[in-house]
C-alpha cells in the first residue's frame, strides 16, 4: 500500500515538475550566457561550477604546500624566485616564518573545506542525486544556486586574505585560541583571521543549503519504483553525508561566532589570564578547551563528510568496472550508517593531551576503535567485489583501487592515534600529518578523481584521454606514498609539525634528508595534477565524443540524453524495477541489466526470491 502511494506521489510530482520545467527550460536554453552558465539553477551546471572552482582552489593549495615544502627540505637555501611569487613574504629568496605558518593554515583550510567538502559533495551530490534517483532537478533550484554562490564568495574572501598587509590567518587550519582570539597576538591574528571567519561562515551557509536540498530530494523526489533499497550506494553516501553536515556544521558556526565575540566585543568565552609582553589583558573565566570541543565536534564528522562521498563513488566505480554485483549491499549501507553515528561520539580523541580525565579518555578510545569495524566491513566488501571479477582497468578503476589502498594503510595508523596512551607520544608530530593525509586527504582525492574520470562523459559528452589518465594515476600514487609514508618515521622520531625549520634543533637536524625525499615526491605529485588539468580542460572541448552509456552501467543517469537539458529526460522519467548492481548475470543478453529493465524481460534466475511466484 505504501509503495503504491509513494509511486503515485512520485508520478504526480513528475507531471507537475515536467510542466514547471518547460518554462524553466526555455529560460535556461536561451542564448543568454549568464542565465545558462553563471546563474543557472540546473543541477548539472551547478555541479560543474563546484568542480571547476574546487580544481582552482586545489591548485592554489598545492602551490602553497610546494612553497613550504621547499623551506622544510632546504631550510638554509635561498630561492630568488620566491620574491617574484610572494613578494615581501619571500624577501631575498627566504620564506618569511610568519607567512610559512599562514601557508600551512590556508593549505589545510582550503583542502579540507573548499576542495574535499565543497568540491566533492558539491560536484557529485549535485550531478548524481537527481539523475540517479530519477528527478527533474533538485528540490529547490534557487537554493541550489544560492549554495554555490555562497561557496564561491567564501572562496573569494579566503583568497583575498592572502593579499592584505598583515597577512592571512596564521593559527593553523584548526584556528585554536588564543592565537585566533587575540587580534594583537601575531600579524596573522589580525584582519586575515577575521576574513577567515567570515569566509567559513559563508561556507557553512553554503553547506547547510546544499545539505537540506540533497536530503529533501532523496526523500521526496525518487521516481516510480525507486525504493530506498534500490538506490545506488553513491546516493546513500551523499544522503548520509548531508545529514552529517546539517547536524554538525552549525556547531562550527557557533564556535566561530563566539570567537568573533571574543575578538571584537570583549567577551571571554575562550580567554582567561592572558598576558602579552608581560602585561595582563582584561579576560577571565573562558577556556580555549571549549573551542576545541566545539571545533572537533564538527571536525570528526567532517572526516566522514569528506570520506563517505568518496567511498560511495568508489562503490559504483568498482562494481561497474569489476562487472560484478557489489558484495554486501545492505552491509555497505549499514556500515555507513554506523560510521555516521560513531563519528559524533569520537571527537575527544583529538584532545587526549588537553588534561582530559583518563576515564573519559578511555571512553573516547573505545568509541574510536569501534569505527574500525564498519570501516573493515567496507574494505572487505570492496575486496570481495574485486575477487574473480572481470576487471576493466580504466583510470577511474585504478583510482578507486588506490582509494581502497590508502583507506587501509591510513586507517591502520588510526589505531595508534585512537589509543590515548600511544597518541600522547606522537601527538602534534608528523605522524598525525601522515595519518590524516593518507586516510582522509588522499582517499578522498582518489575518490574524487575516480568520479571525474567515470562521470566526465555524463557531464560533458566527451571522453578523457585514458593514457594520460594512467600516467596521472601512477605519478599520483607514487607522490602520495612518497610524501606521506616517510612522515610516519619523522613523527616516530618526535619531529613536531608546523615548525619552520628543523635544523634549529640538534635532535631533529638528522631528519632533513627525509624532508628532501618528501619534497621531491611532492613535486612529482604536483606534476601529475598538471597532467590531469590538461586532460580535463582539453577533453571538455577536444575529447573524443562519448556514447550515451560508455561504461555499460545500470544506473539511471546513463538513460538521460547527454546534451544540456534542464529537466534531464525529454519525456517521462524512467520507471525503476531492480537494484543498480545487476552485472555478470547468467542468461542475460549482455553482462549488465539496467535498473529500468522489468524482471519479466530477464531469465527467472535473475529475479530475487521475494519476487518469484
Amino acid at each position: 500500500m505504501e509503495v503504491n502511494q509513494h509511486s503515485q506521489m512520485a508520478t504526480h510530482h513528475d507531471d507537475h515538475a515536467h510542466h514547471g520545467h518547460d518554462h524553466h527550460h526555455e529560460h535556461e536554453e536561451s542564448n543568454n550566457f549568464f542565465a545558462k552558465y553563471i546563474f543557472s539553477t540546473d543541477h548539472k551546471m551547478i555541479s560543474k561550477q563546484f568542480l571547476i572552482t574546487a580544481i582552482f582552489m586545489a591548485f592554489l593549495a598545492m602551490a602553497m604546500s610546494l612553497i613550504f615544502r621547499l623551506q622544510l627540505a632546504w631550510p638554509d637555501t635561498k630561492f630568488p624566485f620566491l620574491e617574484d611569487i610572494i613578494g615581501r613574504w619571500g624577501k631575498d629568496g627566504k620564506l618569511d616564518p610568519g607567512f610559512y605558518l599562514a601557508l600551512v593554515t590556508l593549505h589545510g583550510t582550503i583542502m579540507v573545506f573548499f576542495v574535499l567538502t565543497g568540491g566533492l559533495s558539491g560536484t557529485f551530490s549535485n550531478l548524481l542525486i537527481p539523475l540517479q534517483v530519477g528527478a527533474r532537478d533538485m528540490a529547490s533550484g534557487f537554493l541550489n544556486a544560492l549554495s554555490y554562490w555562497f561557496f564561491f564568495v567564501s572562496t573569494v574572501i579566503m583568497c583575498a586574505s592572502i593579499f592584505i598587509e598583515s597577512g592571512p590567518a596564521s593559527a593553523g587550519w584548526t584556528v585554536y585560541p588564543p592565537l585566533s582570539a587575540l587580534p594583537q597576538a601575531i600579524p596573522g591574528s589580525g584582519l586575515g583571521m577575521t576574513l577567515w571567519l567570515i569566509s567559513m561562515a559563508l561556507f557553512i551557509a553554503s553547506s547547510l543549503l546544499g545539505g537540506i536540498n540533497y536530503i529533501t530530494t532523496v526523500l521526496n523526489l525518487r521516481t516510480k519504483g525507486m525504493s530506498m533499497t534500490k538506490l545506488p550506494l553513491t546516493i546513500w553516501a551523499f544522503f548520509i553525508t548531508a545529514i552529517l553536515g546539517v547536524l554538525s556544521f552549525p556547531v562550527l558556526l557557533a564556535a566561530a561566532l563566539l570567537l568573533i565575540f571574543d575578538r571584537s566585543f570583549g567577551t571571554s568565552f575562550y580567554l582567561s589570564d592572558i598576558f602579552i609582553d608581560g602585561a595582563p589583558l582584561d579576560y577571565s573565566g573562558g577556556s580555549p578547551i571549549l573551542f576545541q570541543h566545539l571545533f572537533w565536534f564538527l571536525g570528526h564528522p567532517e572526516v566522514y563528510i569528506v570520506l563517505l562521498p568518496a567511498l560511495g563513488l568508489a562503490s559504483e566505480v568498482i562494481s561497474v568496472n569489476a562487472r560484478k554485483p557489489i558484495f554486501g549491499y545492505k552491509a555497505m549501507i549499514g556500515s555507513m550508517l554506523v560510521i555516521a553515528f560513531l563519528s559524533f561520539i569520537v571527537w575527544g580523541h583529538h584532545m587526549f593531551v588537553t588534561g582530559m580525565n583518563p576515564f573519559l579518555g578511555s571512553v573516547f578510545v573505545f568509541t574510536t576503535l569501534l569505527v574500525a569495524i564498519p570501516s573493515a566491513v567496507k574494505v572487505f566488501n570492496y575486496l570481495t567485489t574485486l575477487w574473480k571479477g572481470n576487471i576493466q582497468f580504466t583510470p577511474q578503476m585504478m583510482f578507486a583501487m588506490g582509494l581502497v589502498s590508502t583507506f587501509i594503510s591510513g586507517g591502520l595508523t588510526g589505531i595508534i592515534l585512537g589509543d590515548s596512551t600511544l597518541d600522547i607520544n606522537v601527538h602534534d608530530t608528523y605522524f598525525v600529518v601522515a595519518h590524516f593525509h593518507i586516510v582522509m586527504g588522499s582517499s578522498a582525492i582518489f575518490g574524487m578523481f575516480a568520479g571525474v574520470y567515470h562521470w566526465f562523459p555524463r557531464m560533458y559528452g566527451r571522453m578523457m584521454n585514458q593514457k594520460l589518465g594512467y600516467i596521472h594515476f601512477w605519478l599520483t600514487i607514487f607522490g602520495v606514498y612518497g610524501v606521506f609514508f616517510p612522515m610516519h618515521f619523522l613523527g616516530l622520531g618526535g619531529v613536531p609539525r608546523r615548525y619552520y625549520s628543523n635544523t634549529a634543533y640538534e635532535a631533529f637536524g638528522s631528519f632533513v634528508d627525509i624532508n628532501v625525499i618528501i619534497t621531491a615526491a611532492a613535486f612529482i605529485g604536483g606534476l601529475a595534477q598538471l597532467i590531469f588539468a590538461f586532460n580535463f580542460f582539453y577533453s571538455i572541448w577536444k575529447g573524443k565524443k562519448a556514447v550515451q552509456n560508455p561504461w555499460k552501467s545500470n544506473t539511471l543517469e546513463w538513460t538521460a540524453p547527454v546534451e544540456h537539458l534542464h529537466g534531464n529526460w525529454p519525456g517521462a522519467i524512467p520507471e525503476v524495477h531492480r537494484w543498480p548492481y545487476d552485472y555478470g548475470k547468467p542468461g542475460a543478453k549482455e553482462d549488465f541489466i539496467p535498473q529500468t529493465v522489468p524482471y519479466a524481460e530477464t531469465p527467472e534466475s535473475n529475479t530475487p526470491d521475494d519476487l518469484k511466484h
